[in-house]
């Protein structure tokens, strides 16, 4: 698992069978400061309602996602399983 903040939607005119009643976003996988982009953007499957702007919880569990997906050869890897209502900071003892 891995936070990510969605930076856009995708509109496709022909998609995998798999995907046609899939909401898609592009993520920007962040780094453990919340903030700074780790790696390229990721295409991955909305579960959770997100917004752009939103930071969301994303997996790779392919199992998962082939089961809601109801497809054992979906082309799709990330999925949206969380939203990050608020980011506690890290607090160190004095």
């Amino acid at each position: 698992m891995q936070l990510a903040r969605i930076i856009g939607t995708v509109t496709a005119t022909v998609k995998h069978r798999s995907l046609e009643r899939a909401k898609l976003v592009v993520v920007q996988p962040l780094m453990a400061d919340r903030q700074s982009p780790d790696g390229d953007p990721q295409l991955a499957i909305d579960l959770v309602s997100a917004g752009a702007g939103d930071v969301v919880v994303m997996s790779s569990d392919g199992r998962l996602l082939r089961d809601t997906l109801g497809s054992d050869t979906t082309p799709a890897r990330w999925s949206l399983i969380g939203l990050v209502d608020d980011l506690p900071t890290a607090r160190h003892p004095r």
